[in-house]
């Protein structure tokens, strides 16, 4: 049911490694981590991430601005970047019904 839900909303399910235990869904440029719940749902194992080299980036200040960093690559956190993040985490939240502030 979760996972209709997920797919019907455009997330789809990927590997990213070392996190083959979890269940990674991707949407955009966007991923996150998801493990279940013992009511049948699922919860998220940490922040939503922007995608770098299709892996799972931080966001760090950077001199003046943000950037997304995975080992030694870095994209600049462009406002477009950062509003596709939060879109994605919002569209997660609901797909997930967990509340808003997850």
């Amino acid at each position: 049911m979760v996972m209709e839900r997920l797919l019907e909303a455009g997330f789809r399910p990927i590997a990213i490694p070392p996190y083959e235990s979890a269940l990674c869904m991707r949407k955009g440029n966007c991923a996150a981590l998801l493990t279940p719940v013992p009511n049948g749902g699922m919860k998220l194992l940490a922040p939503p991430s922007f995608l770098v080299e299709g892996n799972l980036s931080v966001k760090l200040k950077r001199g003046s601005g943000d950037v997304f960093v995975w080992k030694k690559h870095e994209m600049e956190a462009t406002p477009e970047k950062l509003n596709e993040l939060e879109s994605f985490r919002r569209e997660l939240v609901e797909a997930l019904n967990l509340p808003p502030n997850q």
